[in-house]
């Protein structure tokens, strides 16, 4: 399973209002707090820095409501569960490591044993690792199970980020790449990795994503691609900055009152599937366009056909939801 499997939009639907008012609150009453102190000459930002060390921790049932359930208020965690004996875990633990130190206090990774936390396993309802969740705000986020593309792993992670800054108005942690962590290890050099070709271009979109400069993200996404058609991070983020600027202005009410009263109208239905897709109702989506395919001919049907696969790059080709929807789109076509 890919990270792209990870619905942003859905945390909505997971987040209930009035925990994600609490949280947006919290993280606002703390930033006005540390503001107050400096104004009057106390403790100064940094005094409350930890190290990049201290952005990966490992986490144990005893702790998990400490060192998870109360530190979502204030920085998203993301839960490795992992074992000694799981190969592809060697293969994950270390790339979001990396990542999460990269990030620069915007999240905090969490490491589970899953050997020496078998409740927690159970709790999480784990049928194999490595699995990674996420918890922001005290809600629980699946993310992925199993190795994925960098890319992809670093595109999920950003959505991530971006709703609990957007939606939460969690921020993170104040990171000091001085300091050294608790066993006196110097600390992490986030610097390793050597930029990419395109990272300007695509932390420009993401830019423009977090100042609601649809317009602005969807190009930079389309400049990497003139170079690079193939780039994931692209590709994805490309998808899903379309969807939005198509839902952005739209009326649900009126879109789905349209849809209810036509089903044969494809304008309608892919109105109503884009919608559905940005609520985080995947199958919702799918199954309308392909109910629309089963009832259209021509132009018509070719239209709803197209938006579809479009809707597919949005989720990602190895999400089961997908590899469904493909098959049944096959059965109504031929």
């Amino acid at each position: 399973m890919q990270p792209r499997n990870m619905s942003m939009s859905g945390v909505v639907d997971l987040a209930a209002v009035k925990a994600a008012g609490e949280a947006k609150a919290k993280a606002e009453q703390a930033r006005a707090e540390a503001a107050r102190q400096a104004a009057q000459g106390g403790a100064p930002a940094s005094a409350g820095a930890v190290p990049p060390s201290e952005l990966v921790i490992d986490v144990d049932e005893a702790g998990f409501e400490r060192d998870v359930l109360q530190l979502s208020a204030e920085v998203p965690v993301v839960l490795d569960f992992w074992a000694e004996w799981c190969e592809p875990c060697k293969q994950l633990s270390p790339l979001l490591e990396r990542l999460t130190v990269e990030a620069n206090g915007r999240l905090l990774l969490a490491k589970v044993d899953v050997d020496s936390n078998q409740m927690l396993m159970q709790q999480f309802g784990i049928q194999g690792i490595p699995a990674v969740f996420a918890v922001v705000a005290g809600q629980v986020l699946p993310l992925f199970q199993g190795v994925a593309p960098e890319q992809e792993i670093r595109a999920t992670l950003a959505q991530l980020v971006q709703v609990a800054e957007e939606r939460f108005g969690i921020i993170g942690i104040e990171v000091d790449p001085n300091a050294e962590g608790p066993a006196g290890a110097p600390a992490a050099d986030a610097g390793e990795a050597p930029a990419g070709p395109y990272d300007a271009l695509l932390e420009a979109a993401v830019v423009a994503l977090d100042a609601g400069d649809l317009g602005g993200a969807v190009q930079a996404y389309k400049n990497v691609l003139a170079d690079d058609p193939a780039n994931t991070e692209a590709k994805l983020g490309l998808a899903q900055a379309e969807l939005l600027a198509r839902v952005k202005d739209m009326n649900p009410q009126a879109v789905r009152t349209a849809a209810a009263e036509d089903p044969k109208d494809p304008a309608a239905q892919i109105a109503a599937a884009d919608l559905d897709l940005a609520g985080g109702h995947v199958e919702d989506a799918f199954g309308r366009l392909v109910d629309t395919v089963r009832v259209t001919a021509g132009a018509d049907r070719d239209a709803v056909r197209v938006r579809l696969l479009e809707l597919f790059e949005v989720i990602g080709a190895d999400d089961p939801r997908v590899a469904a929807a493909r098959t049944a789109l096959a059965r109504v076509l031929f």
